[in-house]
């Protein structure tokens, strides 16, 4: 329990100080226009309050990974805590806010446009594809969770017709002004989620549990042995750092009213998830006895079950009775339903800002979300436990793109860049490495991919390196 309650204190404390820091290091500006200010257009700019752009924010990002990523990333080991707390603070809190505060000082642009701004054209089409893709995986994914979720409360009706309601939701969701579906009914969701996290963060405290303790050792407990790294720090992807997550800070520049909300929003979001990813993996390590004992648990289920789901679904029913566990289901089910909406809104958003298609029209909207919805009901035929997979995976190869970016982007104003320059480094590493190293990806030797992604992220380096020396050799500042 010690272990748990430091890290929860770190994230608070973190939250605080560091995200103070890092908001003195981008300049964050109280008296600058933004987006919403001066481009409102009652569809995609629109102001609204801080408050209410957290909880948006907060539900845009905190879809499965947190809560499933979380309990996977747990049968690892005690050192998902460390991922969890160091993980947020210095990389996916630092990724969320300065992606999101670059956009507000672009005009709302797309996570795309922001990064081909900093690394060229070539990355900027690349981005422009890879960025919808994972928009509709992120869509298919977060359909497919909750609707199992859904059908495990409601005997009666199939997976299948969850999902058909669930997409019906998502395409109002992406095709309507901002503040009239996902403004109105996020408080909702919200205090669903947030009574979930808070609801087994009490359990855990009143049951006294038996939270492992790093005091015990940091040793790899995986039942399949897979490596710590990279696969533990490609698990729990939502929980730690996202690039999705970077792909919905646009979406809330485009509403923010003042600078100075950008780190409650941004920064205090990611925080924000990262508890809940904490208190979902306590509960899990903890409930059945130890890690082990949730190991034996998964082992029992039927291959084709979600696996985490059902965990979901045990301990929220068995601590916190029937209506306190359909309450905090609810939160689960809210958390992805409420990141895949927002999800295919921003793959409609980037097209849009990609071929240049004003997106006040409802038609034109709907000329673009058509394609955007039929490829992501064809991806909803694949097994989920392969989806999470890839889905993760390209989460953090998106990172990896947006953290040097965001380096790019400081230090061509002489902004301290180490800040985002080591976690890109980081990423990197875990990114090249899973693919190389994952039966998914080329399935290479542990090492070979290990050595391969060291190469890779050098060479990323010298290249940093190289165009910083010859921007100096020119005096060019902006």
């Amino acid at each position: 329990m010690i272990t748990f309650l430091v890290a929860v204190a770190l994230l608070v404390l973190g939250y605080v100080v560091y995200g103070r820091f890092v908001e003195r290091v981008f300049g964050a500006d109280a008296n600058k226009k933004t987006p919403a200010v001066a481009n409102a257009d009652g569809v995609d700019y629109v102001e609204l309050p801080w408050w209410r752009i957290f909880l948006i924010q907060f539900l845009n990002i905190a879809g499965l990974g947190p809560i499933f990523g979380a309990i996977m990333g747990i049968m690892y080991g005690t050192s998902a805590f460390f991922w969890i707390v160091f993980g947020t603070l210095l990389g996916g809190a630092v990724h969320d806010y300065l992606s999101g505060m670059m956009s507000v000082r672009n005009n709302g642009a797309s996570l795309p446009e922001l990064v081909g701004a900093e690394l060229g054209s070539g990355v900027k089409l690349f981005m422009r594809i890879f960025s919808v893709v994972l928009m509709v995986l992120v869509g298919a994914v977060f359909v497919s969770g909750p609707a199992g979720l859904l059908a495990n409360m409601t005997p009666r009706i199939s997976v299948m017709v969850w999902m058909v309601v669930i997409f019906i939701y998502y395409v109002l969701a992406t095709l309507l002004p901002i503040d009239k579906l996902i403004g109105k009914i996020y408080p909702v969701f919200g205090f669903a989620l947030l009574f979930m996290a808070v609801g087994i963060f009490i359990m855990l405290l009143i049951n006294h549990s038996q939270i492992p303790e790093i005091t015990k050792g940091l040793q790899n407990q995986h039942p399949a042995k897979l490596p710590i790294f990279p696969m533990m720090f490609v698990s729990i992807a939502c929980g730690a750092i996202s690039g999705f997550h970077a792909t919905q800070s646009p979406l809330m520049a485009r509403c923010l009213r003042n600078e100075k909300y950008g780190r409650r929003c941004f920064y205090g979001a990611m925080v924000a998830e990262g508890l809940v990813a904490l208190v979902w993996a306590a509960a899990a390590a903890s409930f059945f006895g130890s890690i082990g004992g949730l190991q034996e648990f998964v082992a029992t289920l039927p291959a084709t079950a979600n696996k985490a789901s059902e965990v979901v679904n045990l301990i929220s029913n068995t601590w916190l009775g029937t209506f306190g566990g359909f309450l905090a289901l609810l939160g689960v089910i809210a958390a992805p339903i409420t990141s895949g909406d927002t999800a295919l809104r921003s793959a409609r958003l980037i097209v849009a800002d990609f071929l240049k298609i004003d997106q006040k029209p409802i038609k034109k909207r709907l000329l673009i979300s058509l394609p955007i919805f039929a490829l992501t009901f064809i991806i909803l035929t694949i097994d989920f436990d392969i989806l999470w997979r890839y889905f993760s995976w390209c989460n953090q190869t998106l990172s990896v793109f947006t953290l040097w970016a965001i380096t790019v982007y400081l230090a061509k104003r002489n902004r301290l860049y180490i800040i985002t320059l080591l976690p890109a480094m980081f990423m990197t590493c875990v990114s090249v490495s899973y693919i190389l190293i994952a039966n998914e990806g080329f399935g290479l030797p542990y090492w070979y991919g290990l050595v391969a992604s060291f190469i890779v992220t050098i060479s990323f380096l010298l290249m940093f390196c190289r165009w910083q020396k010859k921007r100096d050799k020119n005096c060019v500042y902006d």
